[in-house]
């Protein structure tokens, strides 16, 4: 069974410290890389097969998308400190970033066409906030490009579980090609943690048990979930914030909740 959890490494030259690609994976759609760069340095990219979504997860940077120059992107400390600054760039389109200060930016793909759009600017202001679930199920969602924005495939959101709550919870998978009832969508989740030195656990499992990982979860390590429920727990104490990275053949959220627990989300009375 291919291991589902992904460490961050050592900086490469260009600040890479996690990788993740369709081959590496062993999917066919998502891709998510996070880059953690110093002040001035330079990271640029572009694929004619393959939109991205550029989330500043902290510092700020100036970004560039073909002929169109958006400034100064982001400009929060830290993850968990207000909506990410981001830049959707279409497929076929060549990016550049330029770090203003430290910045670590997410570089999240999936596959596109070429023309379809333009890139554009996507401000903390723009960026959807909800609540969802009551008591330890309580989470807090950063909508950066649903279902509502322009994209061919990708759909990117980040979501904030405090310390002793549970997210993607009941457990849910989305791994069908059946919409309305369910989408097949490859996901990746980003991990950080307040404080840093905390841990988190996540539960990749199917109905038939062919995948059941349960993962201690670190500061920057990756998640991947290429089907199955994959319910998150964070600890008293220790804030987590994950970066969702989802595409499939159909562009829509629909998923199936495990039915063991679907109890839990149910009215009473």
């Amino acid at each position: 069974m291919t291991d589902l959890l992904v460490r961050p490494h050592a900086p490469a030259a260009d600040g890479c410290v996690l990788r993740i690609t369709p081959e590496s994976a062993g999917w066919t759609h998502v891709g998510f890389a996070v880059h953690r760069l110093a002040p001035s340095a330079s990271l640029s990219g572009g694929d004619a097969g393959r939109e991205v979504c550029l989330v500043m997860v902290s510092g700020t940077a100036r970004i560039v998308a073909g002929d169109q120059d958006f400034g100064v992107v982001g400009g929060r400390a830290s993850p968990f400190d207000g909506p990410p600054g981001s830049v959707y760039v279409p497929a076929g389109t060549a990016w550049r970033i330029e770090a203003v200060g430290a910045a670590e930016v997410a570089v999240c793909s999936s596959p596109g066409v070429p023309g379809r759009r333009p890139a554009r600017a996507i401000p903390p202001d723009a960026v959807g906030q909800s609540v969802r679930g009551e008591g330890t199920n309580q989470r807090f969602i950063r909508d950066i490009l649903p279902e509502t924005a322009e994209a061919d495939s990708l759909l990117v959101v980040e979501v904030i579980t405090p310390g002793g709550h549970w997210s993607s919870y009941p457990p849910h998978k989305h791994d069908r090609d059946a919409p309305p009832a369910e989408t097949a969508l490859e996901e990746t989740y980003y991990h950080r943690l307040n404080p840093p030195q905390g841990f988190a656990f996540q539960r990749v499992y199917t109905d038939d048990r062919s995948i059941d990982q349960t993962m201690a979860v670190e500061d920057g390590c990756v998640v991947l979930v290429p089907r199955g429920y994959h319910p998150v727990g964070a600890p008293h104490g220790y804030d987590l914030w994950y970066l969702n990275t989802m595409a499939g053949p159909v562009r829509e959220w629909h998923f199936h909740n495990d039915p063991a627990h679907e109890w839990i989300v149910k009215p009473k009375g």
